[in-house]
């Protein structure tokens, strides 16, 4: 993770945007992978889309305990990704700076699942 001054990257069609599917997700449970500092697995609720594992490179600044039960955004869209041996089926979106990570929330409330439109 990289902070606020990172050069801003090229533009890109709102048709290359557009193809992200970004949803609300509610974590269910979490815990760290074995044999890294770095690394959470969450298993995360998406409402209709069912039930994914996401591997979220946050446990410097989070703990597994901090993130169950709370909703957020993720992209459920990538490719699955292997990560310590673990298949990761998206990525969560966070912000970072030089005091480490924010999770980004909901102001309420959403069905797992919802959008981000």
């Amino acid at each position: 993770m990289t902070g606020m001054q990172d050069a801003m990257k090229e533009q890109v069609p709102y048709a290359d945007f557009s193809k992200l599917d970004i949803r609300i997700g509610t974590v269910l449970a979490a815990e760290l992978v074995p044999e890294t500092d770095k690394l959470i697995k969450c298993t995360i609720d998406f409402g209709e889309l069912g039930h994914r594992t996401i591997v979220s490179g946050i446990a410097q600044w989070k703990s597994p305990d901090e993130l169950v039960g709370k909703q957020l955004p993720y992209v459920v869209n990538l490719v699955p990704r292997m990560l310590r041996g673990i298949e990761s089926q998206g990525m969560l979106l966070a912000a970072s700076d030089g005091n480490g990570v924010a999770l980004l929330k909901s102001e309420r409330p959403l069905p797992p699942g919802t959008p981000l439109r």
